[in-house]
């Protein structure tokens, strides 16, 4: 070989290398700066067509300035009987009126209401919605300034402060969970290679995936193309770290396997490279494409979460099939000191606890496919009981948060509804009307119209011939009643002729996102899959095989599902489940589940090219055993990590999609599908030309 040709061979994996070495020095430092284009408003994120979401538009003509209502509640501290006289209630009206005018606040604030039982108090204090991060600090003034009533417990409840509490909970985000993400893979990965070198050049190109992809999404953002809230902010972070990681493993076990049968590291990473590149390609796309069809979704923070975990996805196959193996070339052998090379090729060849476990699917298939799927369909029994019809307030944050205690107390004293009443825009011809329907509503409380003030009651205020009435609901704001009181209202108030009256509020925002979470489930999934299919079926050349490689995972959703009902009610304690779970749980689960399966099954069929069908199946899943096993294992980790933020959202994504994956990759991948190709044998290959080959003797 000439000198020149020495150089190019060369040459392409340190200029790789260079260019990733500035990608990090670059765009590193994005990973740490999507906060700072990413909101925490809910309302930013309800459905786009939906009644509720039509009410914020409307209701804006009603305000001279927009504002975030922080409600003030006062209980008695001492009292023999609790109760708050007459004295007290002018004191904290006095509070009140010295807060208005004051940084941070608009307009006046409310005098101080009492409640019917005379042990509580209430006012409202309008912030300024664009704080940021002086809420916490504006929150706090207002709770010593309301402390300071004698005799009283001031609490500060009210969209202000839980979304204060919102930003303070992500606000781990940036560092608490990208570090134990990390922690947790590098553990991993230690154990799996027993090398110090290779699991640290790993974490790297994870890192540095990471770093392009929110330095795109950070761009992407700051002009508004994409949205980016807490929750995608977290997952698109353990997205990231956990796929990288996953197809670096697959990477580094083929370039190791051909590494120890030639001395040429060059030509074993094209070996490796050409053999691992379509799985690791088609496994990326099968993510990718679903969580774009989250586009089709009505929810804007489901619209959100896709393409920004595209993008992620994007830069994870990016930096693992060229950071990783230009660093790989340049190492050599030094990657697996000091284990050494042929310690990583046993191990990833599954010898030991793979080769038994090929021994049984080869022995008895048809037993083993048999149990495994009466297991799956067992747990699938219980999906059906899994609630997702949103995280009631009291449950969004799983530590004790200000806001939640707050909400409870005033919900105590004052009907279930106060701080979220039902808002109604109707035509102001027919105000008496449509107040005397809602009245009349099961469930309301009260009901009148806004005035120039800002607050019910007194000379209802008229914008563009239309008037916003309030509705005080008997029942808590989130609980189904309320939510029932919600949808007959809306009857009530249709009823009323021209009326043209649209129901809006805390309350009927919950109602609808669950109808269209139901909605895009029922859209979302089909196309999941078929799109999913397509992939499989050009990846294996066969149209039966894919068809069962969707089915298992579609199972393994499933029996995820009804074991986390049954660990969500009788665990942790959960009465509802956030109505985003189920699909976000889908789209990872089914996704990811067949990732797995085109890494086992694109090898199986390499295999089985040579060997037959039969042997093919028992080398496929011996030689990726180990690596897809810790594969699983690290994507479980990391999407485990989650659970740091203390919401129940991210909580119960944490745990369906951590044991979907262990159960897809022990049970689903090692057993199950193994089982069944054996027994079917090669008509599993149908209508492919492996189908019509004959076996070998």
């Amino acid at each position: 070989m000439s000198a020149t040709a020495r150089l190019a061979r060369w040459l392409v994996p340190v200029v790789l290398l260079a260019a990733w070495l500035g990608v990090g020095a670059t765009l590193g430092p994005f990973a740490g700066r999507l906060g700072e284009v990413s909101t925490n408003d809910q309302a930013s994120f309800l459905p786009r067509n939906a009644e509720s979401t039509r009410v914020i538009e409307a209701q804006r003509a009603f305000r001279q300035k927009e504002t975030l209502p922080a409600i003030v509640v006062w209980t008695a501290d001492g009292s023999k009987d609790g109760r708050l006289g007459e004295q007290r209630r002018a004191a904290a009206t006095r509070t009140l009126a010295s807060l208005s005018g004051s940084a941070g606040t608009v307009g006046e604030a409310s005098p101080a209401v009492a409640s019917e039982d005379g042990r509580a108090l209430q006012g409202v204090v309008q912030l300024r919605p664009d704080l940021g991060k002086a809420l916490p600090d504006t929150l706090e003034r207002i709770r010593r300034a309301a402390n300071g009533v004698a005799g009283t417990t001031a609490q500060v409840a009210g969209p202000a402060a839980s979304q204060a509490d919102l930003s303070d909970a992500f606000s781990g985000i940036d560092g608490i969970l990208l570090g134990v993400a990390l922690v947790a893979v590098l553990v991993i990965l230690l154990l799996v290679y027993r090398s110090l070198l290779l699991p640290l050049v790993i974490i790297l190109g994870a890192v540095f995936a990471l770093g392009l992809a929110c330095a795109v999404v950070y761009a992407l953002a700051d002009h508004d193309v994409v949205r980016v809230d807490g929750q995608v902010q977290g997952i698109l972070s353990i997205l990231v770290i956990g796929a990288t990681t996953d197809y670096a493993l697959l990477l580094t076990a083929r370039f190791g396997e051909e590494l120890a049968v030639r001395n040429d590291r060059v030509a074993a990473m094209r070996a490796a490279l050409r053999r691992s590149a379509g799985p690791v390609t088609a496994s990326a796309a099968t993510v990718a494409l679903g969580l774009l069809a989250l586009l089709l979704s009505d929810l804007t923070n489901n619209r959100a979460l896709g393409p920004v975990g595209a993008i992620g996805i994007v830069a994870a196959v990016l930096s693992a099939l060229t950071f990783l193996p230009a660093v790989l070339v340049l190492l050599g052998r030094a990657a697996y000191w000091p284990s050494g090379l042929s310690s990583a090729a046993a191990k990833n060849k599954g010898r030991g606890v793979w080769d038994r476990v090929a021994a049984l699917v080869d022995r008895a298939p048809r037993k083993v496919w048999a149990t495994t799927l009466a297991a799956l369909v067992v747990c699938a029994a219980f999906a059906p009981t899994l609630t997702a019809k949103g995280v009631p307030l009291d449950e969004i944050f799983v530590d004790d948060a200000p806001s939640v205690a707050a909400q409870q107390t005033l919900s105590r004293h004052f009907p279930g509804g106060s701080g979220n009443p039902v808002v109604v825009i109707a035509d102001s011809s027919r105000l008496a009307p449509v107040t005397a329907a809602l009245e009349s509503t099961d469930g309301v409380q009260s009901a009148a119209p806004v005035s120039a003030t800002g607050r019910p009651g007194g000379r209802p205020l008229v914008v563009e011939g239309r008037v916003r009435v309030e509705a005080t609901l008997t029942d808590a704001a989130d609980s189904d009643a309320a939510k029932a009181a919600v949808a007959g209202a809306r009857d009530a108030v249709r009823a009323v002729p021209g009326a043209d009256a649209l129901v809006g509020g805390y309350t009927a925002q919950q109602y609808d996102t669950a109808r269209t979470a139901e909605h895009d489930r029922l859209l979302i999934a089909p196309v999941v899959l078929a799109i999913i299919l397509i992939i499989l079926i050009g990846l294996l050349r066969s149209l039966l095989m894919p068809v069962l490689l969707v089915a298992t995972v579609a199972l393994n959703f499933l029996a995820t599902l009804g074991v986390a009902a049954l660990v969500f009610q009788h665990l942790l304690g959960f009465s509802g489940t956030d109505s985003s779970v189920p699909l976000y749980g889908f789209v990872f689960l089914v996704a990811l589940g067949v990732d797995y399966n085109i890494f086992l099954m694109s090898r199986v069929r390499e295999e089985s090219v040579l060997h037959g069908t039969r042997e093919g199946v028992l080398r496929g899943l011996t030689a990726t055993g180990g690596v897809i096993t810790s594969a699983g294992v690290v994507l479980a980790a990391t999407f485990s990590a989650l659970g740091v933020i203390p919401l129940a959202f991210l909580v119960q994504i944490a745990f369906i999609v951590a044991f979907g994956v262990l159960f897809d990759t022990l049970v689903v991948r090692s057993l199950l599908v193994p089982a069944l190709v054996r027994d079917i044998g090669r008509t599993a290959w149908w209508p492919g030309a492996l189908s019509r080959r004959p076996e070998p003797r």
